[in-house]
């Protein structure tokens, strides 16, 4: 399995963790992109939390985080379901020159939506980008939302991207008073080098070894992409046939673009009349 969540549990402490890794996920989500390396070491960090936080979804939904700004990487943006099933997307200047994440992403906001087959509406949270880290800007958001401390260590190339999550749960200073500030201490001595080259047991060994570490079976994560052909025709027979029809008039034939995916959908007059249950073309 070489794109896996596995949680952990520092049993003595109350500290619970995960760790996250993808490779062939990632370099699939990477493919055909051709984004700058900048933009692929944002984008993988941000992928490599989307999937932590994800990881807590307990039925069908998916979790959708966005951020966006006025730089020259104008937004980011990750989706998780369930099932690890993870897909997203970039946009950015064509070139962007490595510079601090402010200047990268500017002005702008941290987005997370959360939408469950259960809800009978999505619940969104919306903060504004705080932090010279996406490290420092998750960190800021969970520390308001969940209101317990946690830590996130991330690196991002292009063969990978990896995470390791921390959390301080409620009961943690009557097991030791000095175990979080300990072993916040510890994990910030893991280096990108670490966390992109060594295996979950391998790290939590290195960083913990003279803690109790209970280590959980690992979820394996997919690709969250592939072709849907019916959904696009029908968001075409949700348009109607006159606007279907007047694009074609227009343009020859319906393009539809599919940018989180990277795909692309093309429908001439003969397709569309089979969209929409005729034989006979309308448009010459």
């Amino acid at each position: 399995m070489n794109s896996f969540l596995q949680r952990f549990l520092l049993e003595d402490l109350d500290i619970r963790g995960a760790v996250v890794r993808i490779d062939s996920v990632w370099q699939q989500m990477l493919a055909g992109r051709g984004y700058p390396s900048p933009v692929v070491h944002i984008l993988g960090e941000i992928t490599a939390t989307t999937l932590l936080l994800g990881s807590n979804l307990k039925q069908p939904g998916h979790l959708t985080v966005q951020l966006s700004g006025n730089g020259p990487i104008s937004m980011l943006v990750i989706d998780c379901n369930e099932s690890l099933r993870i897909r997203g997307m970039a946009k950015c200047m064509p070139v962007v020159e490595q510079k601090p994440l402010p200047e990268l992403l500017g002005s702008g906001q941290l987005v997370l939506s959360l939408d469950l087959d259960s809800m009978r509406e999505a619940y969104q949270s919306i903060v504004p980008l705080e932090g010279n880290s996406v490290t420092e800007i998750f960190e800021h958001y969970l520390k308001q939302s969940e209101q317990l401390n946690s830590r996130l260590f991330l690196a991002a190339s292009a063969e990978a991207a990896v995470g390791i999550f921390l959390q301080k749960l409620p009961t943690a200073d009557q097991c030791d008073i000095d175990g979080w500030s300990r072993i916040e201490t510890l994990a910030t001595t893991v280096n990108d080098h670490e966390l992109l080259t060594l295996q979950s047991e391998t790290l939590l060994t290195r960083l913990f070894n003279e803690e109790t570490v209970r280590v959980f079976e690992p979820q394996s994560i997919h690709y969250g992409c592939y072709e849907d052909r019916e959904k696009v025709h029908a968001m075409l027979r949700s348009l109607g046939r006159e606007e279907v029809d007047g694009i074609l008039q227009e343009f020859g034939e319906v393009v539809i673009n599919d940018d989180i995916c990277n795909q692309e959908y093309r429908f001439d007059a003969l397709a569309v009349n089979a969209i929409f249950g005729k034989t006979n073309p309308t448009i010459h």
